[in-house]
């Protein structure tokens, strides 16, 4: 497999006539929640899929691992792409990952649900702006 080289890589990604950012992925740390709130699989659950539907997003799949003796994983499997929480109770962290695609999705509202719900007293968001190719865009308006 050939590498390109970093320059022209760069220079064609950096072409903002050639990006249609349609698909977004946002990367949500949450920390000093609630203990009690990351260790709980079926609150974590019920939450996740509260925090699809306020994107306007379509849940096809839930699944969730409890950890011991503590922690939860969770995935939601949406139409759009999907939305997964990682919890470390013991440390009041959370690792969410949204990623959305469509003109229709709202995910920041998801992220503002998410910190109020497990009460998080500070965040930090990262939004990446995902580029496919034209044929996918062009089905996912």
């Amino acid at each position: 497999m050939e590498v390109p080289k970093k320059n022209k890589t760069f220079e064609e990604l950096n072409d903002e006539k050639k990006l249609f950012y349609k698909s977004t992925h946002f990367l949500l740390e949450l920390y000093r929640c609630n203990y009690e709130k990351l260790n709980d699989e079926s609150f974590l659950r019920c939450t996740l899929n509260n925090a699809a539907k306020l994107a306007n997003a379509k849940v096809l799949n839930l699944i969730s691992n409890k950890f011991e003796p503590q922690g939860v994983t969770a995935i939601a499997l949406l139409a759009e792409s999907h939305l997964s929480i990682h919890t470390w109770p013991e440390e009041h962290y959370s690792a969410v990952d949204i990623f959305t695609c469509g003109q229709n999705m709202k995910p920041d509202i998801s992220c503002q649900y998410l910190i109020q719900a497990l009460m998080a007293k500070e965040h930090l968001l990262r939004v990446i702006y995902r580029n496919p190719p034209l044929k996918i865009y062009n089905k996912i308006k």
